[in-house]
């Protein structure tokens, strides 16, 4: 009997939902982390008399650390494990967190935020491959995408934290950050319980350890549903027998192989549009509504009910992608983001550049949940770390050449033309992914990549 068989038919039951509250716990101090970074630039640009330039730097310091910690998670999640990389991109992250709150100057500062990123990008490209191989494939659409959605309640926490407690005292944005740093140390404790992937371990041959996790989860679910367990399906198969030790030149080979070149692509042309998009809007909107005359306190105000779109956006995809497919839903939800850019890019009145980006907001969290779910579908077990880390790591870019282009092209462009510029990004991104994108939605994921062509590439590989 098959133990990724029997890890399918299990239903979605508390167990289960203990998971996605820990990870999504992780993603919304990730998301507060992320967010915070915009309501810190106008105290900051005071504290040290920046320019807009470095203003620029400082919104690109976290995802430029984001970049090289989603790679190296992803490198070290298909070697040494998906646990143990979750627990100590947690402990980096707040660890730098708290020397970049502290920071006496600019130059001390940036490179902590750079670090604190490294942090946060390595536990964010490993959450979501991490808990996608527990779950059964009719419900991963969903579950992943609500697992991304927690990152909206961190970017409504920072607009809180924007709103009351950057303005308000001496400081403030120095407690900004600590605040974001310190719930995270509760996390190290809970996670102690975390099992590691049953399928990590099977890639690598410690089916003992997979054994005794996939039992102790049935007993788990037994129990929470208080009915037998549904009868195990004869046709799963399992992951390919060579399972080649990953390095990013071997991963690099593998993604951009004849079997896989296509998926990559897709991969991370979507995670780039979104992410050079979403970084650009959201890295500068409280600055730039400050810039049309509105007060930092009011335009503060103006940003919560941006970022409270983001809740249904990233909830409403979650639910479509099981719907939809995970390649319609990207596609949908893009395709709503080019439109609202494109409004957003003809407003003047302060409201109305709230309601335009609000519904930005909506779709453009709405396609990360689909991006969340879709990535870790496409790769192998064995790489699959690997695969959504590096798609990751490439989207990054994407997130700090955004708050530095804007911050530079403002001037020159207007703010019609920035919003114009990511309506462009968008529209290509609904383009491809339509032509191109693959559909996942109610297939097994060895179904959807252990069983064909990667997996004979993945064999080329270590011979």
């Amino acid at each position: 009997m098959s133990l990724l068989a029997r890890l399918d038919r299990l239903p979605l039951s508390r167990p289960h939902y203990y998971l996605l509250l820990i990870g999504g716990l992780g993603y919304t101090f990730d998301g507060m982390d992320s967010a915070v970074v915009a309501f810190l630039l106008p105290s900051a640009q005071a504290a040290w008399s920046l320019d807009n330039g470095q203003l620029g730097l400082i919104g690109s310091a976290a995802p430029f650390g984001f970049l090289f910690g989603a790679v190296a998670a992803g490198l070290l999640g298909d070697r040494i494990g998906r646990k143990k990389v979750m627990m100590y991109a947690l402990a980096f992250y707040v660890a730098f967190s708290v020397v970049a709150a502290v920071a006496p100057t600019y130059e001390i500062f940036l490179p902590a935020r750079v670090l604190a990123g490294a942090g946060a990008g390595a536990e964010s490209a490993i959450i979501a491959p991490f808990l996608s191989e527990f779950v059964p494939a009719n419900r991963r659409g969903w579950f992943v995408g609500a697992l991304a959605g927690f990152f909206s309640f961190g970017f409504v926490a920072a607009a809180l934290l924007g709103r009351f407690v950057v303005p308000t005292m001496p400081e403030g944005w120095r407690v900004a950050q600590l605040i974001t740093a310190l719930p995270i140390v509760m996390l190290l404790w809970w996670r102690r319980s975390l099992p590691e992937s049953p399928r990590f371990l099977v890639a690598n041959g410690r089916h003992t350890e997979a054994e005794g996790i996939v039992a102790d989860l049935e007993r788990r679910v037994e129990a929470a549903t208080g009915r037998p367990l549904p009868p195990v399906a004869e046709a799963a198969t399992g992951p390919a027998t060579v399972t080649p030790k990953v390095n990013l030149l071997s991963a690099l080979k593998f993604l951009w192989s004849p079997a896989m070149a296509r998926r990559t692509a897709i991969i991370w042309l979507i995670w780039f549009v979104v992410t050079f998009s979403y970084y650009g809007f959201f890295s500068w909107i409280p600055t730039l509504l400050v810039q049309r005359g509105i007060t930092v306190t009011k335009s503060f105000e103006f940003s919560i009910i941006i970022y409270l779109a983001q809740v249904p956006g990233y909830f409403s995809a979650a639910w479509l992608s099981e719907r939809l497919d995970r390649k319609n839903t990207i596609a949908l939800y893009l395709a709503g983001s080019a439109l609202s850019a494109f409004w957003l890019s003809r407003m003047d009145d302060p409201v109305m550049i709230t309601l335009a980006g609000a519904v930005l907001s909506f779709f453009l969290n709405g396609t990360y949940a689909g991006v969340y779910s879709y990535t870790p579908e496409v790769f192998p077990t064995w790489i699959r770390a690997s695969g959504t880390g590096l798609s990751s790591a490439f989207g990054r870019i994407g997130s700090i050449l955004a708050p530095t282009i804007i911050g530079l092209s403002a001037a020159s462009l207007g703010f019609a033309g920035v919003f114009g510029l990511t309506t462009a990004v968008l529209v290509l991104g609904v383009v491809c992914v339509v032509v191109f994108g693959l559909s996942t939605a109610g297939r097994s994921l060895e179904d959807l990549t252990e069983g064909g062509e990667p997996a004979a590439t993945a064999k080329d590989m270590v011979k």
